[in-house]
């Protein structure tokens, strides 16, 4: 707490998510397993203190109904920083609509672009701009045409009593490297940091406070914090990262709230004459034995589920263990998945993006669950590589996780099966593979391996631009997440894959 005159301060508390990723349904924690919603960050790991069921939007709704019954609606702003309404299979049956008829309800002041808010189609995120109470915007993503800031205004100015502040929404840098380039036709992205110094003079001359909404991820947002004076408070996502205590860098203060709707963040800024004297930060972790699901909003989920309940809750499989997904590491359900892929398509190695959404797989296995590991429709693609070329998408795996220039930072580690190597992120660019073994044999530049993948890395997603230089290309009709549900559909039980292991990472 801050120690000046009480009497003085006003206090303004900001409430935000982040990277919800369509999570409006709880879900179940894992102690030993990290999942999307922990992830396995290099520089920020976090894990859930206890198993038990947690999240969901009608718990959020429940937190922040009360927050501005204690302190006023006057004294309370939400916000969300993006990847919102896509990645589950209820938003892909309803377009994003579902999440935010139910973001509706809860009465955000904004939400940022993030790079998954473009999944359906830009008309489509126009669409439900136009459906949602609450504005989308990204002072960095401009219409190519007119040069402006997508949606019109780059910047929002809330009043509260005679403060105002100031909010500049960011959108991811590198969105272009993380989907269907069709969906972004139009859109130029821009460097966060470029459109913060553009508009930061204009919204020091017209405001008290200044708030960064960002989804840069926290890397970014700490160079950001470093090199720009003026912020006071960056709220940020994409990282999927739990930032507590709050970094404070120079005067500027750097909060996140992990994703999935697990938690709900709150930052209460201490206002002494104008001007930011302090913090206080409080994550909400939304845990079923501590809070209630907000009765208006559980019918509302229940009224949206109800025309595809068939569909989301049909029972696919079912494990005794739990088979999660890592992002910076080898992820077990990818390697399920890869693994099916290279036995079934009869290649010698299977690769599939790092990402880092989604949950993990126990007991009971649903069509929805699925959804939320594989919501895109993306197609098997099999093709042939040199030894060489998958040498160098090894490397590129490793300066997408650790490049030499943190703005450059996309994705996770490439996932495989097959294939067996160490990654040595300690080393030199371009020196950080070695012992990389196809049919336990050393794999050989000039020797041809058959590859499956799908469409969106053939398309060069993550900077893997080796794919497209493949040879004896064939797409397939095949969507891999039909694929998978065909598939498991047959399975009595899923097992944890007896190949984990084939990829070493030192970091």
């Amino acid at each position: 707490m801050n120690s000046e005159n009480t009497d003085k301060i006003k206090r303004v508390s900001v409430l935000h998510t982040n990277d919800m990723h369509g999570s409006y349904m709880p879900f179940q924690t894992t102690l030993d397993n990290a999942t999307a919603q922990t992830g396995d960050s290099i520089d920020n790991l976090m894990r859930f203190e206890k198993e038990a069921k947690i999240g969901g939007i009608a718990r959020i709704a429940t937190v922040v109904n009360s927050i501005r019954k204690e302190k006023g609606n006057d004294h309370v702003i939400l916000f969300d920083g993006g990847d919102t309404f896509s990645d589950d299979q209820l938003g892909n049956l309803t377009k994003g609509e579902a999440m935010v008829r139910m973001m509706n309800e809860l009465n955000y002041a904004l939400m940022v672009l993030g790079n998954h808010d473009f999944d359906y189609s830009l008309e489509r995120t126009r669409e439900l701009d136009q459906i949602a109470n609450f504005p989308m915007r990204a002072a960095n993503i401009t219409d190519q045409k007119t040069g402006n800031p997508i949606f019109k205004d780059p910047y929002l100015v809330l009043e509260r009593g005679d403060l105002k502040i100031g909010v500049l929404p960011i959108g991811y840098r590198n969105t272009p490297l993380t989907g269907n380039s069709k969906n972004i036709e139009g859109l130029q992205f821009i460097k966060g940091i470029e459109a913060v110094q553009k508009y930061l003079p204009e919204l020091k001359d017209k405001t008290d406070i200044i708030i960064l909404l960002s989804h840069e991820g926290m890397a970014v947002d700490k160079i950001i914090a470093e090199k720009i004076n003026g912020i006071d408070l960056i709220i940020g996502a994409h990282s999927h990262d739990v930032i507590e205590p709050p970094i404070k860098i120079n005067h500027t203060y750097v909060v996140q709230a992990l994703s999935d709707a697990a938690v709900l963040g709150e930052t209460e800024l201490l206002i002494t004459n104008k001007k930011l004297s302090g913090i206080n930060t409080k994550y909400h972790y939304l845990w079923h034995d501590t809070y209630t699901a907000d009765e208006e909003l559980e019918k509302l989920v229940k009224e949206l589920r109800k025309p595809y309940i068939s569909q989301l809750e049909e029972k696919i499989t079912k494990t005794d263990t739990v088979i999660g997904r890592q992002y910076k590491s080898e992820s077990p359900f990818d390697k399920v998945v890869t693994t099916l892929m290279r036995n079934n398509f009869k290649t010698d190695v299977a690769f599939l993006p790092g990402v880092g959404y989604g949950i993990s797989l126990n007991e009971n296995i649903t069509s929805e669950d699925i959804y939320k590991l594989l919501p895109h429709p993306a197609k098997v693609v099999t093709l042939e590589m040199t030894g060489e070329q998958i040498r160098k998408t090894l490397e590129q795996t490793a300066t997408n996780l650790k490049p030499e220039n943190k703005m450059d930072i996309v994705g996770g580690l490439i996932q495989s099966s097959g294939i067996h190597y160490h990654l040595d992120l300690s080393k030199p660019i371009g020196k950080r593979v070695s012992d990389v073994k196809i049919k336990n044999s050393a794999i050989v530049d000039n020797e041809v391996y058959k590859v499956a993948t799908h469409s969106g890395m053939l398309n060069g997603i993550h900077n893997y631009v080796e794919f497209a230089k493949g040879t004896n290309i064939k797409k397939t009709d095949i969507v891999l997440t039909e694929f998978i549900l065909d598939t498991f559909r047959k399975m009595a039980k899923l097992d944890f894959p007896e190949n984990m292991g084939e990829v070493r990472v030192n970091k």
